[in-house]
């Protein structure tokens, strides 16, 4: 019951961070004191941070990968690509805002998304003089739901990847299908969701006045050159035994040296830019969880989980992870999982788990760390977001996505 407490606490304060701070204020002494009172032992605890050490650091890599493209001029190039491309039409911005977020969300992680192309995008709706309201909520949801494609995507995808049996190529084999589902799905029910928005041209929206186009720019071509080079890394790694951290390291390691000798950034900063506090929280967490599976919850959940690889135990595993990540949130809700399916668990369970934990989140704000984000940086921008609105938009998109992409995923086994 402890256990439980600590992870419930650790979680409310990441959620609500009272004055900003990070999340590692509570999570740190909460794994401190589980292992102080024996609810983990300090091996365990050892052993489950050394586990996580691959999937930090390449997460620390990707963060500083991520930021410098954006330094580099990345995502104000795609920013103005998204203007030209529209010719003002408000479907065509919603249409273009899909593809990048979900490229960005698949190649350089949701946090890329939420944190550099969002405002990116936001910036191009006010050149537009457009109704921002539709491609704001696709960000949201895309950083979820459009995280499947890639081992990379996602931090729980990450978590998951070891345990799902397959190679890199081999996931992506796997979830493409699954992939194209949701983000169809999503659109779909976007175009009609916000069907007057998307009627109503420049001149009527909230800011009105003639449409203008952002000026074009150069391509940031050695950032792109870098980014291409890293998601090639990451398929072809594996045949040398690459694991992916080395990989965006390698890359971040390039801009950041071209980016430092320019004098357009410190090495101090470069550093900073890999949220040191946040992995630091995911860490303290990971011995949390242990703490709280170790003394209840993994017994409970390991009674409720599906065995096989059918249609039926694949959709009832989507179903449980998604409204996991609801309750505790998609980070815990993954690591919980993985403990309770066991040691050498079925590839399609953990991959429909991951189908929940990564489109489920979009049903509530406290789903994902990732939408939470999308809030504040929203809030940053004078962007008020709507409970009824995402709510809404939850109730129609997520569980069709969860039925669609996990039957998209079944059929995906049953070609391999």
């Amino acid at each position: 019951m402890l256990g439980l407490v600590l992870l419930f606490a650790t979680l409310a304060f990441a959620i609500v961070r009272p004055r900003g701070l990070p999340e590692a204020v509570v999570a740190v002494p909460a794994a401190l004191i589980a292992i102080a009172i024996g609810l983990v032992p300090a091996g365990t605890a050892a052993d489950s941070v050394a586990d996580l050490g691959g999937t930090l650091g390449f997460l620390a890599a990707v963060l500083i990968l991520a930021h410098l493209a954006d330094l580099d001029g990345v995502f104000a190039w795609l920013g103005g690509r998204l203007s030209r491309g529209s010719r003002g039409s408000p479907t065509r911005v919603l249409t273009l805002v899909f593809v990048l977020a979900s490229v960005t969300t698949a190649v350089l992680s949701l946090d890329a998304t939420v944190v550099l192309l969002t405002p990116a995008i936001l910036v191009t709706m006010r050149t537009l003089r457009l109704r921002a309201a539709p491609a704001m909520y696709a960000t949201a949801h895309l950083s979820n739901s459009a995280s499947l494609l890639l081992p990379v995507s996602n931090l729980t995808n990450l978590l998951a990847f070891g345990a799902a049996g397959v190679s890199f190529l081999g996931f992506t084999a796997l979830m493409v299908l699954p992939w194209l589902v949701s983000i169809t799905v999503e659109y779909l029910v976007f175009r009609r969701f916000f069907r007057t928005d998307l009627a109503t041209p420049a001149a009527e929206g909230p800011t009105a006045g003639p449409s203008r186009s952002v000026p074009a720019r150069p391509a940031p071509r050695t950032s792109l050159a870098v980014i291409a080079a890293v998601l090639l890394g990451f398929a072809v790694g594996p045949i040398w035994d690459i694991a992916p951290g080395w990989v965006a390291a390698a890359g971040a390691a390039v801009l950041a040296v071209r980016a430092v000798a320019g004098n357009r950034i410190g090495v101090g900063r470069v550093l900073l830019e890999a949220n040191p506090l946040f992995l630091l929280f995911v860490a303290a967490l990971s011995v949390v969880v242990d703490a709280a599976t170790g003394h209840g919850l993994e017994p409970a959940i390991s009674r409720l989980l599906p065995t096989g690889e059918g249609l039926v135990s694949l959709l009832l595993m989507a179903g449980i992870a998604a409204v996991l990540a609801n309750v505790v949130n998609n980070l815990p809700a993954t690591l919980v999982l993985l403990a309770a399916l066991g040691s050498v668990p079925a590839t399609g369970l953990v991959l429909a788990m991951l189908i929940g934990v990564n489109i489920g989140p979009n049903l509530t704000y406290t789903g994902s760390l990732a939408t939470l984000l999308w809030r504040r940086v929203l809030q940053r921008h004078d962007r008020p977001v709507s409970l009824k609105t995402f709510t809404l938009l939850g109730l129609l998109t997520v569980p069709v996505c969860l039925v669609a992409a996990t039957g998209a995923l079944w059929l995906a086994l049953q070609l391999r």
